[in-house]
């Protein structure tokens, strides 16, 4: 292995929960909380599930092959790793646009930048990430101090709001309504698209590889859902202490009142401050992983990666200046990720019991099975999104 094991370990498991913490995650948790009140619980907890699947047959796959997902796919059908690839990176260039949109906003708030000059700042930030000799590593602790701090401010609000603890207990595990929309929207911003890959992409191209490594991948994975899940839990209850004292959320932007409600201008500020740190780890995980699903297609993308990773970024930044977020592109790419997972989990499930994929190793028969109910569900509600939208977006 060519970097420090545990360094890498963490460090991917922050990526991937960074990369899922972006301004969809935080206005997807205000949003609901304040249309589901405590019962939101029980959606964070299926969610929580879900999400464990997915991640646990993708990681562990990918790592004991010692590939990319492109190339494993590619191997279970031939073609099937290339869409996967342009699926991803045309999904993470347009969801880049909102994350620099998320990261200009924080800017604003923070310091009164104009959004579109508070973007191209976050993104001159990303950039040098990627230019510095050991770009892997600088990108580990980028995303490990900034999801520390989200968690830290957002933990402090939670607790000035003063949460009905026990209400929340109750509605997590006896809700009084099931919202199977919010279980799909939030699954998706987990683990929809290219944040399922992150962490799993990151480790390959450091050399956590074969079927040696299996037991750290899995501790790896389980930490990035556990800071993720921590994220939207301590999101969920600073909300619900909100929307318990009957205060409603400016629906222009619903998490900057909560945090607004929760210690007032001082509460807006951290809200900045959690906004930019958010959104600017998912434009690194975005980026870094988008690229990587394109490293398999051209010798010359591989050995020149930290460079299409600057032009993906720097691209993202030209097209919010000049045309803003396109809403409507944003929702469709949206509905065409929702199918993403159930696709590229489908492969992984199929490739875990190949021997010329994986070799010797035996794949866990209940994550196969638990894999197989997620896909399933997955594409059932991808295609129904995709039914009930696209329409709309092609009119």
């Amino acid at each position: 292995m060519r970097e420090g094991r545990r360094g890498v370990l963490v460090g991917a498991a922050f990526l991937m929960a960074t990369s899922a913490i972006g301004p969809g995650f935080l206005t997807q948790t205000a949003v609901f909380t304040e249309k589901l009140g405590a019962s939101f619980g029980f959606a964070i907890l299926v969610s929580v599930v879900i999400d464990l699947v997915a991640q646990l047959n993708i990681w562990r796959v990918l790592t004991v092959s010692g590939r990319r997902a492109p190339e494993v796919a590619n191997d279970v059908t031939p073609g099937l790793g290339t869409a996967l690839a342009v699926l991803v990176a045309l999904g993470g260039l347009a969801f880049n646009i909102g994350n620099l949109a998320g990261a200009g906003l924080g800017l604003q708030v923070v310091f009164g930048l104009p959004v579109a000059t508070g973007a191209v700042i976050s993104a001159a930030i990303a950039i040098g990430l990627f230019l510095v000799k050991e770009a892997g590593k600088a990108m580990d602790r980028f995303a490990m101090l900034l999801g520390l701090l989200l968690v830290a401010l957002t933990w402090y609000v939670a607790f000035a709001s003063s949460p009905p603890v026990g209400e929340a207990v109750r509605g997590t595990f006896l809700p009084e309504r099931i919202d199977i929309l919010a279980i799909v929207t939030i699954v998706g911003g987990t683990v929809g698209g290219y944040i399922t890959f992150a962490g799993a992409h990151r480790l390959v191209d450091a050399g956590v590889r074969g079927e040696e490594s299996v037991g750290k991948v899995t501790s790896s994975a389980l930490w990035a859902i556990g800071i993720a899940s921590l994220m939207r839990v301590v999101l969920f209850l600073a909300a619900l202490g909100v929307v318990s004292r009957g205060l409603a959320l400016d629906p222009a932007n619903p998490p900057a009142s909560v945090f607004r409600h929760a210690t007032g201008e001082l509460g807006y500020r951290i809200f900045g401050v959690v906004m930019w740190s958010a959104a600017i780890t998912s434009v690194v995980g975005a980026a870094y992983t988008s690229v990587s699903f394109l490293r398999g297609l051209h010798r010359r993308i591989d050995a020149q990666w930290t460079r299409v990773v600057i032009v993906f970024i720097a691209l993202s930044a030209i097209v919010f200046v000049i045309v803003g977020r396109p809403v409507r592109t944003l929702v469709l790419v949206g509905a065409v990720n929702g199918l993403i997972l159930p696709l590229a989990l489908g492969s992984m499930l199929v490739a875990a019991n190949r021997q010329k994929i994986v070799g010797a190793y035996r794949h866990p028969r209940m994550l196969t099975g638990a894999g197989i109910v997620v896909t399933a569900a997955m594409a059932a509600a991808g295609a129904f999104v995709l039914w009930r939208d696209l329409p709309g977006m092609l009119r």
